[in-house]
């Protein structure tokens, strides 16, 4: 069982995602946004298995939470995820600190596939 952090402003889709990833065993915590996310990998010393990221969130955006995170916290695992075409080409330069890029929708059965590989 893994500690994941879902950062999702969308409220469908985050929910969405963390019973997935609830059902596949994994403890799971959710953010609003990506300030609320990077306070949470704060008080959580970094200690989360996995951080699960949307890319497009008003306050801080989900690149701005990753490259901050991974700058406090080196080796921790980030899998972003996105809609938009544009958003994961701004990812791209990334690869040092990124798992990858989920592309949005997704199924039930994809995320919980993009976790497990990111786990590995």
């Amino acid at each position: 069982m893994a500690r994941i952090l879902i950062v999702e402003d969308d409220d469908s889709v985050r929910t969405f995602t963390a019973r997935a990833i609830a059902a596949a065993g994994h403890e799971v915590e959710t953010a609003e946004d990506g300030d609320l996310g990077l306070t949470q990998i704060r008080e959580a010393a970094g200690s989360y298995d996995l951080v699960l990221s949307d890319i497009r969130m008003p306050a801080m955006d989900g690149i701005e939470m990753a490259k901050r995170a991974a700058g406090e916290f080196p080796g921790l695992k980030i899998l972003l995820m996105t809609g938009y075409a544009e958003q994961r080409e701004r990812a791209s330069d990334l690869e040092e600190i990124i798992i990858d890029v989920v592309p949005k929708p997704f199924t039930l059965m994809e995320i919980r596939s993009k976790v497990q590989m990111a786990l590995q």
